[in-house]
């Protein structure tokens, strides 16, 4: 101390240089010291102020969850379909009731008509059948010709093949021996039908009579007609006597 006492004013000694230096630097460590506490505490201060991060998926699941929230409330805040007034229930019963009746009557006039159309096939071979019996049994020599040619035309298949082709001979012969042949129909009736051909079995009662040969007494035949649709029309295709 005796130096610092004894040095001149304005000059320092060493160690008082280096007290002074010491204290100028201390109190800017104090500062800085001051200063990253102050910075310290306000990084803590806005990390509390921040606020806390939220999760996506959390958000996703809250926002479903809404807006199913929001669905079924719209939902149960619609209104109810009002119950069908009776006039419109009685309307539709009606309309489904004559529907149904018209689709009845329908089906009833088909099966009707069909059953018709049948029966109306079955008696024009049941005709035909008649009425080629009646040609075959019907012969007069003076018109032997027509009588013949009016059995050709009731005729198709095989039998108008045949008949064709004897037809000539037979003419020759009724002319001849003058012969006429008269046959009437005792009973006739359908053995079998479809829709295309029929058979007809048929009882004629024929009088045959010859110049200069005495009266014959009348014959009882049976005869086996097929009868067969040809176009709108129905023909003999076959003749059978049958006992």
């Amino acid at each position: 101390m005796a130096d610092d006492a004894d040095a001149p004013d304005g000059e320092l000694t060493k160690s008082s240089a280096s007290e002074e230096k010491s204290s100028a630097v201390e109190p800017e460590s104090a500062a800085q010291e001051g200063s990253t506490a102050s910075d310290a505490a306000a990084v803590d201060k806005d990390e509390s102020d921040a606020p806390e991060p939220v999760d996506a998926a959390e958000g996703d699941d809250e926002d479903a969850s809404s807006y199913d929230e929001e669905a079924a409330a719209a939902v149960a805040a619609k209104p109810s379909k009002p119950p069908m007034s009776p006039v419109r229930l009685a309307l539709i019963a009606g309309l489904i009731a004559v529907v149904a009746l018209a689709g009845l009557t329908g089906w009833t006039g088909y099966r009707a008509y069909k059953a018709y159309q049948g029966e109306q096939e079955r008696q024009l071979f049941l005709q035909v059948g008649r009425q080629g019996a009646l040609n075959l049994t019907t012969i007069d020599w003076q018109n032997a010709e027509a009588d013949v040619q009016r059995v050709l035309d009731s005729a198709t298949g095989t039998f108008y093949d045949d008949f064709q082709n004897r037809s000539a001979p037979f003419v020759q012969v009724v002319k001849q021996a003058q012969s006429k042949s008269v046959g009437t129909i005792s009973d006739a009736g359908l053995e079998s039908a479809s829709s295309n051909e029929a058979q007809v079995l048929v009882a004629v009662t024929v009088t045959t009579s010859n110049v200069g040969a005495p009266e014959q007494e009348p014959r009882a035949w049976r005869m086996r007609l097929t009868v067969q649709k040809v176009g709108d029309e129905a023909k003999v295709s076959n003749v059978e006597f049958v006992p």
